[in-house]
This record gives structure tokens, C-alpha cells and sequence, in this order.
């Protein structure tokens, strides 16, 4: 073994950690380096939670099969005994993989490492073990690189990896002790890159994709505002107090399907969603000239009501409550910023055309309308041809009388 090669692996990786090279990038450069030194890797895997609010974890492979990808993201392992029924359904096979894996042992006895022969003998007592015997492989060593208790990172409190080899004595001491010398190197390297990734992650999560960008590029002082022309986006869901009073049990699990679509539709057509209110969805569509923005948010609106069209279906044939959206658009000039306290600030918008897309969205229950926009919006460009005038009519707080439209349906 070159032991120059394996002294070299610690700066190699604080440098790569440092330059934010990606996970596994740093995983086969290592795997790759500490061949060349003489560690007779086949195969390794990383793990390390990701604060996602889908996925549990991430594993970055080396020396798979290349129809495998290097990168995967595996869903939940284990139920939040917090979340309603049905809110973070589990993986099942990753479930049970975890259950079945050497590292659910270690936890379980309160061991760092495990190091097992890989023979037919051995194969019956984890998952992993017949796979690696199937590949060629002769020992495999599992290990644990835990965080400081103030380090810790979602549920997964350190780096988890295995490696194994093909080489017929299997791993020698002097590999072993390598091994355990360089890996906490590796772990750091890990965790640098991914907290990066985790805090855009929760960013977008939290705050909004051009909202969460605007943060991490620095513009966090308190009244640091932008004036925006958008599209100003207001829906919340209807009859919604009355589910909130009968099925309270449902509530969650409601708003969770209603936001997956209504979400899904505003992110897929360009448009970013700021807040969360109760059942309510405040959103901004920006663009180059305001056209291209409110052809956006009425693509965006036409898609979220035909997805929630398809959700009611499935909803009500499981026996579940179903609601429809309320929706309000308005295009104007708006402050797009951070407003608060010293202590706590809101990354949001602000101004007359987020009040009266609010107030749009709120004629909708008196017109029995699904959808109203302005004429602010409507006379863009050709809108008007797949739209159709309501009237004109007084909105809470607004000076002036307006006049409203709704999508057209022989358009």
C-alpha cells in the first residue's frame, strides 16, 4: 500500500470539500484515489440524510453495476409518529432494505463498524450480503462517522458507509486501519456539500425558488425591496372552514393533495410560490414583459384546475372529503422583499396588487366563479380571446370599481 497516496487523501478532500464538488464526484475521486494507493476497493456506498420533504436520504455509489445510477434519493424508512396518516407514507423497500441492513444492527448494539466475510454462509444474516457475493466481492465493512450532538443533521446524526472488495484474503489490517483514518475525512467533505445543498433545498421549501435564490445571494437586510411588475396569484379552497369543522382528522392530509397539484402547476409554468396562508396560496409570476407572465399564470391556472378536477375523482371514490379552488390574478407593481423585525423577516410581497388579487380571489364566492382575473390582466396582449367579461364590480378596499373576467369556456 502507498501510504504517500493515502496521507495525500485528507487535503485532497478538504479541497474538494471546500471547492463544493458534488457528492459523488468526491466519492469516486476517493474511491478511485485509494485504489490507486493500493486499497483494493470494488465497491462503496455513502449515505447521509437530506432535510427533504419527500426523500429521507441520499446514497452515492461506487463500482455498480453502470446501469445503477451513481446519485439515488430513497423515500422515508421509518413513520413520523407526529405527521397524520398518510402525510409521509414510508418506502416499503427502502424500508425494508433498512431493516435489514447491517447498519439497523449497529444502532441497534451501538457499534461504529461491522466487518463480514462474504461467503454462502454469511449471506442469510443482512440484505446486502448475497448481492456482493453475487458481484464477486470477499469482505465487506460497514461504518458509522457520527456528529457532534450539535452537528446533527435531520434524523441521520453522521456520514453511513460500506465498502467491500474482491480481493481474495479480503480487506488486510493495514487496509482497515486506512480505512478508518481517511473516511472521517470523507465524511466532512460530504456533509460540507451537502448542508450547502440541504440549506437551498429548505430555501426553496420554505421561502420560494427565486425567493430562496434571493436570500442565499446575500440580500437578507430588513427593507431590502425590489419594485417588480408580476402577476400577483391568490386561491384558497372552498368551504374549507366547514371541512375544518366536520372532519378535522382530514384537514391536513386535504390540504396536503389540494397543495400538491395547485403547487405543481404554478412551479411547472414558471410561476413562484411565497406563502402558505391556512388553505391560501400567494404566488408571483415574473417575466421579461408582462405578457409572457400572464399567459404563464393562465396556462398555470387552466392545469391546476384540471388537476384538481382529477384529485376530487380519486378523492371521492376513496371516501374522502373534496373542495374545489377559489383563484384570483392580477398583474401589476408590487415590492419584492424582505419586511419585519430585527428578529424575524418575511421574504414576500407587498403593494396595492397583492390586496386586490386577495379581494378578486374573494368575489369569486359571491360571482360562484372558480377563476377571476382584472382587466389589468385580461387586456395583456390577447387574452381577452380566452376570456369573458362578469361585469363591473366594487372590491373591498379598492377605490375604484372593477371590471372582472373568467376563462372563457367555448374559448
Amino acid at each position: 500500500m502507498n501510504h504517500a497516496l493515502v496521507n495525500a487523501l485528507p487535503e485532497w478532500l478538504t479541497q474538494a470539500g471546500l471547492a463544493g464538488t458534488s457528492e459523488p464526484d468526491i466519492v469516486s475521486g476517493f474511491c478511485e484515489r485509494c485504489v490507486a494507493a493500493g486499497l483494493p476497493l470494488g465497491r462503496a456506498q455513502v449515505f447521509i440524510d437530506t432535510l427533504h420533504p419527500v426523500h429521507e436520504g441520499r446514497l452515492f455509489r461506487w463500482g455498480h453495476d453502470p446501469s445503477e445510477a451513481p446519485l439515488m434519493d430513497y423515500g422515508r424508512t421509518s413513520p413520523d409518529p407526529l405527521a397524520p396518516s398518510g402525510s409521509y407514507p414510508l418506502d416499503p423497500v427502502a424500508a425494508e432494505r433498512w431493516r435489514l441492513s447491517p447498519f439497523y444492527k449497529m444502532l441497534q448494539i451501538g457499534e461504529l463498524m461491522l466487518r463480514r466475510r462474504v461467503s454462502a454462509a454469511t449471506t442469510a444474516e443482512f440484505v446486502v450480503l448475497p448481492e456482493l457475493l453475487a458481484a464477486g466481492m470477499t469482505d465487506y465493512v460497514a461504518m458509522i462517522t457520527r456528529f457532534a450532538a450539535d452537528g446533527v443533521i435531520g434524523e441521520m446524526d453522521g456520514v453511513y458507509s460500506s465498502w467491500a472488495t474482491r480481493a481474495p484474503e479480503g480487506f488486510t489490517e493495514a487496509h482497515l486501519a486506512a480505512l478508518e483514518g481517511i473516511v472521517p475525512y470523507l465524511a466532512l467533505a460530504i456533509k460540507s456539500v451537502s448542508l450547502a445543498r440541504m440549506t437551498e433545498t429548505l430555501m426553496e421549501t420554505y421561502l420560494g425558488r427565486d425567493a430562496g435564490r434571493r436570500v442565499l445571494s446575500g440580500k437578507i437586510v430588513r427593507g431590502n425591496a425590489e419594485r417588480i411588475d408580476a402577476v400577483v396569484w391568490f386561491s384558497d379552497l372552498r368551504g374549507f372552514t366547514r371541512i375544518t369543522d366536520t372532519t378535522p382528522e382530514q384537514v391536513i392530509p386535504l390540504l396536503n393533495d389540494y397543495f400538491d397539484v395547485i403547487v405543481s402547476a404554478i412551479k411547472k409554468h414558471g410561476g413562484d410560490v411565497l406563502k402558505l396562508i391556512g388553505d391560501g396560496t400567494l404566488a408571483i409570476f415574473a417575466a421579461a414583459d408582462r405578457a409572457a407572465a400572464c399567459d404563464m399564470a393562465l396556462t398555470a391556472a387552466i392545469a391546476a384546475r384540471q388537476d384538481i378536477a382529477d384529485l376530487k375523482k380519486l378523492r371521492a371514490q376513496a371516501g374522502k372529503p373534496v373542495t374545489d379552488m377559489y383563484l384570483g390574478l392580477h398583474a401589476g407593481e408590487v415590492f419584492f422583499g424582505n419586511v419585519g423585525s430585527r428578529e424575524r423577516l418575511d421574504f414576500t410581497v407587498i403593494g396595492p396588487a397583492v390586496n386586490e388579487a386577495s379581494r378578486i380571489a374573494a368575489m369569486c364566492r359571491s360571482l360562484d366563479q372558480p377563476v377571476l382575473m382584472s382587466a389589468a390582466f385580461a387586456e395583456v396582449g390577447d387574452l381577452k380571446q380566452r376570456l369573458v367579461s362578469v361585469g363591473r364590480y366594487a372590491l373591498r378596499g379598492v377605490s375604484h370599481a372593477q371590471e372582472l373576467f373568467t376563462i372563457d369556456p367555448d374559448a
